[in-house]
């Protein structure tokens, strides 16, 4: 029966249901083709009809209709070779998390992938001829084989290189299955799944009926070295398994497939190895080789290169202009798939530590989209291909979802606090921009984390002398504000610095130093004069002229400005200004609530594993809530280091667990642009019905799949937070503020009205701390817009 072309399926329109045709009234899908014999049918996916031709008219009409119907309704057409979705091709499972190609990696690959995900075996052959799927042809890196077999190491040349090690072409099936555990061979990793899994066997992998299977074969030359051949093994199980692809960086072995693989309709695909590297059977480089893509054609339906092919990253680790290699082989009708993608191997700094930008710049953008992604973690993928393709025009609402606030501006890209980092995050779409006032010397009040320029400027190279210890701020030597001139301030340069550098992980180094400071006022001017909604301000001086200022300048410009502060004393200051509001922001350790406006962040709502594994949420969102109080979570980073192994080194995954799950009313993020992608994909929406969304995590999933005996121990409950625990004493008071007592009357228009300004509103909230705390103690959150 003639098989339904996507052109011509859609929904029937109502008022064609009633026509007189020979399929139920209650028909709701349908397709029509025309043959020689007369036209068939299709209602729904099993019931077919032969309409005779004395019906062709309106027949002819309906086809029109669905057709119409149809391209209305279809997605934006991807270009790849086919015009369908890339596919995501998950490399050993869901590698990122579990050992390469074990059982779990697979499952889990497929219970969080697309549904048509591709599952990719790097087949080894045993000594027995058996098939395994295994990352690399040494066993030693990635399973307990040396400790199980210790005196089996041996050394081979392979292609020339002398290589040494467990392999498993020494080793029969039945050794490897009864005696060896797959382990993490990448330590960023999650260990905790480590020597509880065997080696997958070729059968173990199809058969949990994967929708496509790939295998993929590196040097079969050293298989027949062994009285091996993998075009033999591959014969034989071609009969009972479904292959969907075979790739090889072996031009003789895939050649040696024409014809031997029955009616299967196996795609052959060349896959190239490094520029410098030499192809065995031709003695030529894959660079050269790269030249010469009608040969290869000649032999393979599809070519798979390294991602860096396509987008080259040079030396600094920026991307530089794409090649026109994915448009040359689609023009020759070769498909590209590209592998090397991982979310915990940063790629380039373009992609601001967020993996599925890179994923959109290989499948969504305006010259060329490839056919498949090979990677460890298939789910951020699948998100990438599902949720954000083609959603970068879509507006971002203001209305219905969690507020995006920045943490010192976009400071993951620019310095914070700098016109930069304002700039960029106001083009990123961010609901708040936050300015944490400092003061300097001689009274200017300008943006900045931190009174300790030590941190956040070059401070070091010029005042290293006037460093000294304010016990009431910190424990440390710093260089303050409030011992600086404005004019000394200004002869800085900002310092663009991440919260885990000893990871060794740089933000943007292209603008380590790039960006101005603003002074207050410039930044309440850059607000009004730009298109976000709200502002942020944070207050920790302890200064009542500068209360009077704000005062004073906001009343002003009509603008109902919220202020904050960590120090209770300040917020009962501020708050005595008549129409200025306040919020106290607690931030003790045993409070759970670190940096600035939130009531629950990353180890607040969540009891989390020393080994970075989330085992369940806590309820303060939920009692903020009953309360009628909105809460914000503070602060979210991009980098696969600073968030636990459950969001699969995704935050997508992390900010979809604090919308859908802890039903955060904002978040507090150094990447506003990640969060706004989050809100522009249909994803975002936990009411939409789609075939894939970014999910939340469930707590304590991962941890549930581990072996008991490798959790680790629990950690002692806190202790009681104390009401001394938040109460800050006094901070130093800052002198020589003559400039700033002197202030501007208000503007008034012609009328003798206050002159009007975009609001720039933002809801003051209380906290009242529960019963978790064992403690009753007045706080206060700062809130959402209002």
């Amino acid at each position: 029966m003639a098989r339904c072309e996507a052109r011509y399926c859609a929904p029937v329109p109502r008022h064609l249901r009633r026509l007189r045709l020979r399929w139920p009234f209650d028909c709701k899908e349908a397709a029509v083709e025309m043959r020689e014999g007369g036209i068939v049918a299709r209602c729904g996916q099993n019931w077919h009809i032969s309409v005779p031709r004395d019906m062709l008219l309106r027949i002819t009409l309906l086809v029109l209709l669905l057709h119409e119907a149809a391209a209305a309704n279809l997605p934006a057409k991807w270009q790849t070779l086919n015009g369908a979705a890339p596919l995501v091709i998950a490399r050993g499972g869901f590698s990122g998390v579990f050992p390469d190609s074990s059982q779990y990696a697979y499952q889990f690959a497929q219970a969080n992938s697309l549904k048509n995900v591709v599952l990719y075996c790097n087949l080894q052959l045993t000594k027995d001829g058996a098939g395994i799927c295994h990352t690399d042809y040494r066993l030693d890196n990635s399973t307990t084989i040396s400790s199980a077999f210790p005196k089996d190491q041996k050394t081979y040349t392979i292609n020339g290189q002398q290589v040494q090690g467990w392999f498993a072409v020494d080793f029969t099936s039945e050794q490897l299955y009864n005696n060896v555990s797959l382990i993490q061979n990448i330590f960023s990793r999650p260990s905790i799944f480590d020597a509880s899994l065997p080696i997958s066997m070729v059968e173990d992998v199809t058969g949990l009926h994967p929708s496509q299977f790939w295998i993929n074969l590196h040097c079969n030359y050293f298989f027949k070295a062994h009285n091996l051949d993998a075009v033999d093994y591959i014969t034989s199980v071609s009969g009972q398994v479904v292959i969907d692809f075979i790739s090889s960086p072996e031009i003789d072995f895939l050649r040696s497939l024409k014809g031997k693989l029955g009616r299967a309709k196996t795609k052959v695909i060349f896959k190239f190895l490094e520029v410098d590297d030499v192809e065995p059977s031709s003695n030529k480089t894959y660079k050269a080789l790269l030249t010469d893509l009608a040969t290869i054609k000649s032999f393979a339906s599809g070519i798979l290169v390294p991602k860096s092919y396509i987008w080259p990253v040079n030396e600094d680790q920026y991307l530089e202009t794409h090649t026109s290699l994915v448009t040359d082989a689609h023009a020759l009708g070769l498909e590209v798939y590209a592998f090397n993608f991982a979310n915990d191997m940063p790629a380039s700094y373009n992609y601001s530590f967020d993996p599925t930008t890179e994923y959109l710049q290989f499948i969504d953008n305006s010259n060329f989209s490839v056919d498949g992604v090979i990677t460890d973690f298939p789910s951020t993928a699948s998100e990438a291909i599902a949720c954000l393709a083609h959603s970068r025009k879509n507006v971002v609402l203001n209305k219905g979802r969690p507020l995006i606030i920045t943490h010192n501006g976009a400071s993951g890209v620019f310095a914070g606090s700098t016109d930069l980092a304002y700039q960029q995050a106001v083009a990123d779409g961010a609901d708040i921009i936050d300015c944490s006032v400092q003061m300097s010397k001689d009274g200017v009040a300008f943006c900045l984390e931190s009174p300790d320029l030590m941190g956040h400027t070059t401070a070091v190279q010029t005042f290293m002398l006037q460093a000294t210890t304010v016990p009431e701020i910190q424990s440390n030597n710093g260089i303050f504000s409030f011992d600086l001139s404005w004019s000394d301030i200004q002869s800085l340069k900002p310092e663009l610095t991440s919260p885990i550098s000893q990871s060794g992980m740089a933000r943007n180094p292209a603008a380590k130093n790039a960006g101005k400071f603003m002074i207050l006022e410039d930044f309440l001017n850059f607000a009004k004069n730009s298109t976000v909604p709200g502002i942020l301000i944070n207050i920790e001086i302890d200064v009542p002229s500068l209360f009077v200022c704000l005062h004073c300048r906001l009343l002003a410009k009509r603008a109902d400005v919220k202020a904050s502060s960590e120090n209770e004393r300040l917020a009962l200051g501020l708050s005595a200004n008549k129409g200025l509001n306040a919020a106290y922001l607690a931030s003790k350790r045993g409070l759970g609530i670190v940096d600035a406006i939130s009531t629950a962040l990353s180890n607040a709502s969540y009891d989390q594993q020393p080994s970075s594994f989330i085992n369940g949420f806590t309820d303060i969102v939920k009692q903020m809530h009953t309360a009628n109080m909105s809460v914000h979570v503070s602060v979210l980073r991009n980098e696969f280091m600073a968030i636990a192994f459950d969001y699969f080194s995704d935050p997508m995954v992390e900010l979809a667990t604090f919308v859908a799950s802890v039903e955060v009313d904002g978040m507090v993020t150094e990447f506003p642009a990640t969060a706004a992608a989050y809100f522009r994909s249909p994803c975002s929406d936990p009411n939409a019905k789609l075939d894939y969304s970014i999910l939340p995590i469930e707590p304590g999933s991962l941890l549930d799949l581990a072996p008991p005996e490798a959790l680790p121990p629990a950690e002692a409950p806190a202790p009681p937070l104390q009401v001394a625990d938040i109460q800050d004493p006094p901070l130093p008071p800052v002198t020589n503020l003559s400039q700033v007592s002197s202030v501007a009357p208000p503007t008034t228009s012609p009328s003798g009205q206050s002159a009007n300004v975009p609001s720039i509103t933002l809801g003051l909230l209380l906290l009242v701390l529960s019963s978790i705390y064992d403690v009753s103690v007045k706080s206060f959150v700062y809130g959402a817009l209002s």
